[in-house]
């Protein structure tokens, strides 16, 4: 990592003014006239000593020890590129501007507002153009052939007080250049900003470039996203785009929409006058200016929204940017949904000095810095930085109000009482509005907007934990009891921006909630009364909804997935199943997601909801349901390898199973406790549960029990050493899943049917075989499943003198099973010690090394050095 230096530091910013321009000039050709302009910069700022700190495109950020060496750098740069040869019809002008302030880092990066500082001196600029500041200029002696031009104070964006800036002529350069690009630049009454504005640079291009196509664009969002500050950042930013300004209108204390002209004609300085309507006076003012207007909080006055259609007919070079809770619906509007900043996924965190990089660590940390100067990231304060942020959903106001209270606690200790978001996060900034103080407010304020009956919506969403599909709001918040539709319910919400609709990869879209709001919602929620009655109807909505995926389960990795989306709320469920002894429901429930936890690796998950499930009073009774949850308890212990416990919680389920009249069921059990005994080495019980199942699948004719049990038979006859007829049985158990076409018994089917291959000698049967059931079961997305045939995999490499790659196969074997909390039995692979044998043929650097590559490695990446071999082909999906 590069040393960036600290103390007083001087920072330059450049960028090629038009730079889009020259792309659509040059086309393909601009790539080495990007480079030229990059070695030169470059060049200049490592002869000068400086430190580059980063690029983006053709910006350029770097950082001095001394000023007056970050002037010869501007100097020596600038003569470069205009001596420069560049393609005809082609002029490259960089601007630069430079300030010298304090070079505080946050992670890799510098932050604070000297920064922020020296970025915007450099954005006033045109190309061709150096400008200082005047702390910069104070440091540094006329240089050699040139001059400094004193150009007074300007008013950069998003800077509190006016900044003193200087010009540094080059001889022979060019040294005339239009007004500078600052506040001070157009008329506008844009209100000076007290802190600088972090992050948000795709934004601000995004709404730019709407701007340019469309003259009307509403920036959505939820209270406290920061659209009020990112429409003035834009503002600030296009300023010198618009001849006659901007001007941004303050509607959050209007609340009649009849008054939305007067706060328009306050603005921009028009006066009422008796004998005509006022809005004609707007109208006239605005009919030749081209001029941008920024109304700022119009969800509360969304029926004035006629007069902002009315003004862009009448004003043919009138620009409007409107910030609301939702759109406008006029014709010709253009939305921008502001999402959250970004946060670090806390289960994959960068390393502390990079994680600065997100938008919501770069905000808390710089305004954390302002109430408390020592403040610092540092490797053990990193993680609760990046889990503030992400509970905080990663929205600026949350995130500005837990940053004020560093002033008294640290990160650790302001993450330990976020317990509730709402009570924490108040004492905001006495100057803020007051529905901005506190978050609690923010989402008060658009709550308090809705009409009754989506208010009630709104409340009875918040049971739903990590989204829900419309069928669920359908089911659960009863919107008919409401007197509204469940599409038009939730798309008023969607329009409020108090839930946010997101596709999903399958099926139907998901609409989701931010935690923050979430919380508000809930208590909104307890107040009403309904919580008892909404939080049962959810339990017994996605109790039905995991039933009714349970029987796909094996079959489908679409099922799995849709299953997966809803996992937070299938843990909701069980929770409330628990703390009302709902015992039958709770078992059903656990039933129909133990395939599913077994797949996707919930396993230690899976096994304590039973724990909890098992021993409520009501789940004591001898029903169906204790069956039910008795298998799935089982199911999971067997694949922890507990096979005590899973013995034991079978067994109970077929004595219960036996008095319920349902002899397919009973099957299903016998195999089960058939399976078990096995591993406990009984195998007269093993014998006798199997010849029972297969007698009860010829009675009931079903192909698919005879052929399971088949199976198991094939699989007992291979754990005894007879090989033919385990082969016989098995070829025809892999036969019979084949046309049945479903991934599970097909991945099963080749895995047992390699392992007969491997035990005769016929190596490379098995390992096409093993292959197979790798292909079938990655494509199920059943990481589980997968750990059997690599181990048999490995032990044929290992035995055909493809060792390192055997213990890179067990490697990553072992890491999955880690990471599963268990898997299948080991006792029935039969593989005898592959890794003693590979510790003979290798050196222990080579099997060291072969062994972490294992362990390193993805469940995708595993399946991938599987088919790492001459002849194997590819796997799909």
């Amino acid at each position: 990592m590069k040393s960036l230096p600290t103390g007083t530091v001087t920072f330059l910013f450049t960028d090629i003014e038009g730079s889009t321009r020259l792309v659509q000039t040059l086309g393909q050709r601009y790539g080495d006239v990007l480079a030229d302009h990059c070695r030169i910069v470059r060049d200049a700022i490592a002869e000068a000593g400086g430190t580059e700190v980063s690029t983006e495109g053709d910006s350029f950020f770097a950082a001095f020890n001394s000023a007056p060496a970050a002037v010869a750098a501007t100097v020596a740069a600038q003569r470069q590129l205009a001596a420069h040869t560049w393609p005809e019809d082609v002029e490259v002008r960089v601007r630069m501007g430079l300030h010298t302030g304090e070079g505080m880092l946050g992670g890799d990066n510098y932050i604070g507002i000297d920064v922020h500082r020296a970025a915007r001196i450099a954005a006033a600029g045109h190309g061709g153009q150096v400008l200082l500041s005047a702390a910069t200029h104070s440091l540094v002696e006329r240089p050699l052939d040139s001059t400094f031009r004193d150009l007074g104070d300007h008013r950069l964006k998003d800077l509190a007080n006016p900044e003193h800036l200087y010009q540094l002529d080059i001889a022979g350069l060019p040294s005339e250049f239009a007004a500078l690009k600052t506040l001070d630049a157009r008329p506008n009454n844009l209100p000076v900003q007290l802190t600088s504005f972090v992050g948000r640079e795709a934004d601000i291009a995004a709404v730019s470039d709407l701007l340019q196509r469309a003259r009307l664009v509403t920036l959505t969002g939820p209270g406290g996203t920061g659209k009020t500050r990112l429409s003035l950042q834009v503002a600030a930013e296009r300023l010198t785009g618009y001849a006659d300004g901007a001007f941004f209108v303050e509607l959050a204390p209007v609340t009649d929409p009849r008054l939305v002209p007067s706060a328009i004609a306050s603005a921009i300085d028009v006066r009422e006058a008796a004998d005509r309507p006022l809005t004609d006076a707007i109208t006239e003012a605005l009919r030749d200016r081209e001029l941008l207007l920024v109304l700022d909080n119009f969800e509360q006055v969304t029926d004035a929204a006629p007069l902002v259609s009315e003004l862009l007919s009448a004003a043919p070079r009138l620009r409007v940017l409107v910030t609301s809770r939702g759109a406008l619906h006029l014709h010709g509007e253009h939305e921008y949904a502001v999402q959250p900043l970004s946060v670090p996924d806390l289960a994959h965190l960068p390393a502390a000095e990079a994680i600065s990089q997100f938008e919501g660590v770069a905000l808390f940390v710089e305004r954390a810095m302002a109430v408390r100067s020592d403040f610092r990231v540092t490797n053990d304060s990193a993680p609760a930085i990046a889990e503030i942020v992400a509970r905080l959903d990663g929205l600026p106001l949350a995130i500005e109000l837990a940053a004020a209270k560093a002033k008294l606690f640290g990160p650790e200790a302001i993450l330990g009482r976020l317990g509730s978001r709402l009570a924490f996060l108040g004492g905001g900034a006495r100057d803020l509005p007051a529905r901005q103080q506190t978050l609690r407010n923010a989402i008060d304020w658009s709550y308090s907007l809705l009409p009754e009956s989506e208010q009630h919506l709104v409340r009875r969403v918040a049971v739903f934990v990590g989204g829900c599909s419309l069928d669920a709001v359908d089911a659960v918040c009863g919107p008919g009891e409401l007197g509204l539709d469940a599409v038009e319910g939730i798309e008023a919400l969607v329009d409020q921006s108090l839930i946010r609709r997101e596709e999903a990869a399958h099926g139907e879209p998901r609409f989701v909630m931010l935690e923050t709001i979430r919380e508000y919602a809930w208590e909104r929620l307890e107040d009403s009364g309904e919580v008892a009655d909404i939080r049962k109807r959810h339990a017994e909505h996605f109790t039905a909804v995991a039933e009714a995926a349970e029987p796909e389960l094996t079959r489908s990795p679409e099922a799995i997935d849709r299953v997966g989306d809803d996992h937070d709320n299938f843990r909701v469920a069980l929770a409330w199943a628990i703390e009302t002894d709902a015992g039958a429901l709770g078992l059903r429930l656990g039933f129909a997601l133990w395939r599913f936890w077994q797949q996707r690796g919930h396993l230690r998950e899976g096994r304590e909801w039973f724990d909890r499930l098992l021993a409520l009073p009501s789940a004591a009774d001898r029903t169906a349901a204790r069956a039910k949850g008795l298998t799935g308890a089982a199911g999971i212990a067997y694949w922890q390898n507990d096979y005590g416990a899973a013995q034991a919680w079978y067994a109970e389920a077929e004595e219960i199973i036996r008095g319920l009249d349902d002899p397919v069921w009973l099957a299903d059990a016998l195999y089960n406790s058939g399976t078990v005994a096995g591993l406990m080495e009984d195998m007269a019980t093993v014998t006798a549960k199997l010849d029972e199942g297969l007698a009860i699948g010829r009675r009931e004719r079903d192909d698919g029990i005879i052929s399971t049990f088949l199976g198991a038979m094939g699989y007992m006859a291979f754990m005894g050493d007879d090989l033919v007829r385990a082969r016989e049985l098995l070829d025809e158990t892999l036969a019979a899943a084949e046309r049945g076409g479903e991934r599970r018994p097909i991945a099963m089917g080749h895995h047992m049917v390699g392992q007969v291959a491997r035990l005769e000698g016929r190596f490379d049967d098995a390992a096409e075989h093993y292959r197979q059931a790798l292909r079938f079961g990655h494509e199920l997305g059943d990481a589980a499943s997968l750990t059997e045939p690599l181990q048999g995999l490995a032990a044929v490499a290992i035995a055909t003198g493809e060792t390192e790659r055997g213990v890179r196969l067990l490697g990553a074997n072992d890491a999955i099973r880690e990471r599963l909390g268990g898997g299948p039995p080991p006792e029935w692979l039969r593989l005898g010690d592959p890794l003693a044998e590979a510790r003979l043929q290798l050196e222990q650097e080579a099997y060291d090394r072969a062994w972490a590559a294992g362990q390193s490695m993805t469940v995708d990446d595993a399946v991938a050095e599987a088919f790492n071999h001459p002849g194997a082909a590819e796997p799909q999906g």
